[in-house]
This record gives structure tokens, C-alpha cells and sequence, in this order.
């Protein structure tokens, strides 16, 4: 999990695995987020990420949890870092903070509208987009492992398909060494996006973003949200399981190893899990991987 290995590893040849978490708001929510860190360590993860509230509402939070990962458990952290409500002078600022924390990657985002707003709004001192953020953090601390998103189904803002392929190529083309997708759950989504990827020269590691479904409302929430189609077959298996969250958590992690299995077995540079700070689905999945022979904690 060395923090100064992660470009070497992306460019290894051997698949990745990492990790999503988002920072807390209780103390109850803090201890699951805890032991979901002390499980999932077990298995070395490349690195864990740590989501960044719309306008720096869990700035600080962020931080802390970062340095938690990092301190007590171990982990290579990417904080995700966005646009929204700031800056240029408190990116900066922020970006500094994240290196003299010894965190060595930033996931770059331009972020979300703060909730009730509807359009993103750039500080009238900020960034509109995420390649300036990518160009702002090599400025600032250009040894710095840069990540930023990719939407195999399409960003929900962008025009088309084309568009917003052309705005990740700007993202790269200022310094991005990795792609990290939006969830999906049909493989064949992702590998189309990466074959016109790299008809467009997107020759950086892409990979590929999958959660385990433990609630079928929930999950429906987040293909709302992100523009992220459910395949029939999915959602048949979920109302099948009814009000059963065991037989639901079964089918999530079935769904979710049988993509692993494909994207690694058709090539893909690993996967990054978003697990809602929940151990049991990612520990359970990685004891699949581990068995079929993908991974060796």
C-alpha cells in the first residue's frame, strides 16, 4: 500500500484493488467506517479514496479520515478534491494541507452543485472545470498522483457521448495518470468506453467502478443519480429477493464478483469498490477473487 508505488503499480500489469470511503457524520457511523477499514486492510488494497462534500462541506472531515487511514491502518489515501465553492487561492491551500499530510494522490473532480442547486456554479474566483483542477494540482504539487472520473454511460450534464469523451481527454491531456469509472453494472458499457477511449487517445489506466447492491431501492437511487442503467436480469434478481436483505446482499455480490471476474479476465487494470463504508459485501467479494485466483492478500 506505498503511496509512492501507485504510478508504478498502474502501469504494472497486475490488477489493482481499491477502495472507496466517504467521511462520516456520527460517531456510530465513524465506528462502522473503522472496522470496515481494519477488515478490508487485510487484503492490501492499492489505495482507498475518501469522497469530498459538494462546496468542502466535509473538508475537514475529509482530512481527518484521511490521516486516520493512513496513520493507524495503513492505507495509501486518495482524498477526492472538487471545484465547487472554491478558490483558486483555497484549492491551493487545500492541496497544500493534503500534501503536508503525506497523501500522495488527489482524485480531482469539478463536483456536484451543493444540495437544493441544480447548476454548478464556479466560485467567481475558481475553477469551472476538472482539467484546470488536474492543471492546478501539478502547479502545486507536481509530484502528485492525479486521478479523475470517467462516465462509461455518460456524464448526466454532458450533451453526448462525444462531448463528454473530449472533456476526460482535456483531463488527461493536463496530467491525469488514471481513470476511475462511475459505478455499472454492464461490463459491456465499460468496455466500449474504453475502446473509444483510446480511438480518442486515452492511453492512461481505466478502472473500472462497481458496488455491491444491498438494497434495491438503493441501488435504483444511484442509477438515478449517475446516470447508470440497471440490466433487467439485475433488477428481476432484486425483486426476486423481495424484503430479504440476505438473499438481496447475495445477489448483489454475485452480481458484482461475475463483473470482477469478466473485466479482469478481458483485462482490466483492477477494481475500485464502492462499498458505502459496508465490510461485509467488499470482504465477501474479495474472498471470491482471492479463491478464483485474481487476488493474494
Amino acid at each position: 500500500m506505498s503511496e509512492i508505488s501507485l504510478k508504478q503499480r498502474l502501469n504494472s500489469g497486475s490488477p489493482l484493488f481499491s477502495i472507496e470511503f466517504f467521511p462520516p457524520k456520527t460517531d456510530a457511523s465513524a465506528d462502522q467506517l473503522l472496522r470496515t477499514a481494519e477488515a478490508l486492510k487485510a487484503y492490501a488494497p492499492d489505495f482507498a479514496s475518501i469522497t469530498y462534500g459538494a462546496g468542502g462541506s466535509t473538508r475537514s472531515r475529509t482530512l481527518k479520515y484521511a490521516r486516520h487511514l493512513r496513520e493507524d491502518y495503513g492505507y495509501a489515501v486518495m482524498p477526492h478534491l472538487t471545484c465547487v465553492g472554491h478558490s483558486r487561492d483555497e484549492l491551493r491551500g487545500i492541496i497544500e494541507e493534503f500534501r503536508d499530510a503525506g497523501l500522495g494522490q488527489i482524485m480531482a473532480l469539478r463536483g456536484d452543485p451543493p444540495k437544493g442547486e441544480s447548476n454548478f456554479k464556479p466560485h467567481p474566483d475558481g475553477l469551472h472545470y476538472a482539467n484546470e483542477l488536474v492543471s492546478l494540482i501539478h502547479a502545486s504539487y507536481p509530484e502528485c498522483t492525479v486521478g479523475v472520473a470517467g462516465y462509461p454511460e455518460v456524464h448526466p450534464e454532458a450533451p453526448s457521448a462525444d462531448i463528454d469523451l473530449l472533456n476526460l481527454k482535456r483531463k488527461v491531456d493536463c496530467g491525469a495518470h488514471f481513470v476511475t469509472t462511475q459505478l455499472f453494472f454492464d461490463n459491456n458499457k465499460y468496455f466500449d468506453f474504453v475502446e473509444r477511449a483510446r480511438e480518442a487517445q486515452i492511453n492512461i489506466p481505466i478502472l473500472p467502478g462497481l458496488m455491491c447492491v444491498s438494497s434495491r431501492e438503493q441501488a435504483l437511487r444511484f442509477c438515478d443519480m449517475c446516470g447508470t442503467s440497471m440490466p433487467a436480469e439485475l433488477e428481476q434478481q432484486l425483486s426476486a429477493a423481495g424484503e430479504d436483505s440476505a438473499a438481496v446482499e447475495a445477489v448483489g455480490t454475485n452480481w458484482v464478483f461475475n463483473q470482477a471476474r469478466e473485466l479482469l479476465e478481458r483485462g482490466a487494470p483492477g477494481i475500485h469498490l464502492y462499498i458505502l463504508n459496508r465490510k461485509g459485501p467488499a470482504v465477501e467479494l474479495m474472498e471470491k477473487l482471492k479463491l478464483a485466483g485474481f487476488y493474494q492478500a
